[in-house]
This record gives structure tokens, sequence and C-alpha cells, in this order.
């Protein structure tokens, strides 16, 4: 139903309704004695108040439109419309009732001039409050429409916003995890050609896996830990005997999913903190649950540990931190600790 023949409906219901309250009021006062007077009063009543209305309704929405067109006065422009179309409406009502035979045309003129100074006064309230009533609606119909414009276009700015700023974390966490990878091939290519080829296969794979998952916010847990396997047996041509890792993950936990290189960029950091600083080395355990509907990956190492604080803007976990927080907001967060004589880096993300 359109906003047009709502105004219609409500503006009849309105004018029908003060209708029976005047009569009413008028069979409280006793100026109506009988059940018949008051059928007979009401019935005349709601013929002309319908009659005027509905011609008061087109002729007024039409005075209005050209009105505001030409930038007159609205509410007295309106006030005379009120009262002519008025004065029209309770002569055909008048007519229309002397034609049908409830009135006598000998006292037709009589009645209308009676009827009349009851329903201009009547007409010209009524007639406004209907009309303001109407405007204050369409006002607010208006907002509420320019509201969840406004709602919708921020929605719009702030998931952009949102993925421009994953795109940039991204931009930046490949580059640091290329220039990392580089590094372990060239250590290898003197001393260990075939090894080093290898390697670079390694590499090739990871690079094809990180450009396929580039485009996705999120992957399972079970390629993330692919990526590990394969980015762990690239450190371990460089350290060797000196490095030992491995991942452990429940069924529920792989099938979980995770930010595309977030795991790996854990399993770097314990490389460059615990394994690096060691001389004889040290072992990396990446472990991966699903608790109270949260997926929990914990990557532990054997090294001397580290303060999340100390982190420097631009770093592999400092760029994890805010793409968790773009992604999960206060839903998603890491904790540093120590336990059992090893350092632990927590990833606790909502299991989705």
């Amino acid at each position: 139903m359109g906003p047009t023949k709502r105004n219609w409906l409500f503006s009849l219901l309105w004018i029908n309704t003060a209708v029976t309250i005047v009569v009413l009021i008028q069979v409280a006062v006793n100026r109506i004695g009988s059940g018949r007077e008051l059928l007979q009063t009401l019935g005349f009543s709601l013929v002309y108040a319908n009659l005027t209305g509905l011609l008061g309704f087109v002729a007024i929405s039409a005075l209005a439109a050209k009105a505001g067109a030409r930038k007159l006065p609205l509410v007295p422009v309106l006030l005379l419309g009120i009262l002519v179309f008025s004065t029209v409406g309770c002569l055909l009502a008048q007519a229309l009732l002397m034609a049908i035979g409830f009135v006598v045309p000998q006292h037709f003129w009589v009645e209308y001039l009676h009827t009349l100074r009851v329903a201009l006064p009547l007409a010209a309230v009524f007639g406004l409050g209907a009309l303001v009533h109407a405007s204050l609606r369409e006002r607010v119909r208006f907002t509420e429409e320019k509201l969840h414009e406004k709602e919708a276009a921020e929605e719009r700015a702030l998931k952009l916003a949102m993925e421009a700023r994953l795109r940039s974390l991204e931009s930046r966490i490949h580059p640091h995890f290329l220039f990392n990878t580089l590094n372990s091939i060239s250590s290898l290519i003197a001393v260990n050609p075939s090894r080093a080829e290898q390697i670079v296969g390694r590499l090739a794979a990871l690079l094809r896996a990180s450009l396929d998952n580039s485009n996705q916010p999120l992957i399972p847990l079970q390629q993330e830990l692919e990526m590990v396997e394969s980015y762990l047996d690239i450190e371990r041509a460089r350290f060797g005997e000196k490095l030992r890792g491995s991942t452990e993950a429940s069924d529920q936990a792989r099938t979980a999913k995770v930010p595309p290189m977030s795991v790996q960029s854990l399993v770097e950091n314990a490389v460059k903190h615990g394994i690096t600083p060691q001389r004889g080395g040290g072992e990396i355990l990446v472990a991966a649950s699903v608790e109270e509907g949260n997926v929990k990956i914990e990557v532990s190492d054997t090294g001397p540990g580290f303060d999340l604080t100390a982190i420097p803007a631009g770093h592999g976990l400092d760029n994890l931190v805010d793409r968790l927080d773009a992604l999960f907001g206060a839903n998603a967060h890491l904790n540093v600790f120590r336990r059992d004589g090893r350092s632990v880096v927590e990833m606790v993300l909502p299991r989705v």
C-alpha cells in the first residue's frame, strides 16, 4: 500500500472518528434524546463527513502541491481550501440526501445553512489536524529511509575499509615471509645444491598456496598446517638436526578456519626467538584443539621466550594481532606465557 493510499484511508478514518465523537458528545449533553434521533443524526453526519472529506482530500492534496511549488504560505492556503471545499461538500451531501428523500426540498437551504455552521469549524480543526498528522508521518518515514540509507552506506564503508586493511596487512606479511625463506635457500646453494633445489620446490609450493589463499580471509587449518610443514622443512635445511618440530591437531581442529599464514607466522617467530639464539637448537611443537566453541592453537618452543608488548610495529606477530582484530574483534587474541620450561604462544579464535 503506497503512502498516498495510506494517507487517504487515515484521513477518512480520522474524519469518521471525529464525527462519531461529536455526535456522542451531543448525546452526553442531552441534545439528542432518542435512539432514532441518534441514528438519524449519526447517519446524516457520516454522509456529510465522507462526501466532504473525500472531496477535500482530493482537492486539498492538489492544492498543497501547487502551493508548495509556488512557495505560497501553506497553512492559510490550506485553511481557505478546507473552508471552500467543505462548503461545496456539504452542498453535495445535502443534494444527495434530498434526492433519496431524507431532506424535504422546502427545508433544503435552512438545513444546509444550519449544517454548514457546525461543519465549517469542525472541518477547519480536523482537516488541519489530519494534514499536520499526515505531514509528520511523511517526515518520519522520510527520516527513517534516510537513516536506513546512512546505516547501509556506513556498513558498506566499514566493510570496504576492513577489506582494504586486511589486504594491506597481507601485502606486508608476504614479502616478510619470502625474505626469510630465501635466506634459508641461499645458505644451501653452495653446500648442498640438490637440497637447495628441493627447498626451491618447497618454496614454489608455499608461494602457490599463498597466492591461492590471498583472496580468502580464512582457510581450513589443515591447509595452514601443510604450509607450516613446508616451512619447517625449509628451515631444517638450514639448522639440520638442531631444529626438531612436529604438529598435532584433532580432527575437529583441522576443519576449523584460520587466517592464512597465521600459524606459519607463529612458527616463524618461534624459529627466530626460540631456535636461532640457541647453539644447540631446539624443538617446536604445534598443537591445535577445539575447546568450548573456540579453536586454540599453541606454538611452543624450548627457547627463552619473549614479551609480546616488545614486538616492534610491522613485525609478523604485530601484523597478526591486527589481522585477528580486523577479522574477529575481541573474540580472538594472542597469549604469550611459559609452561614447563617452554615458551608458548597461544592463538584463540572463534570456531567458524
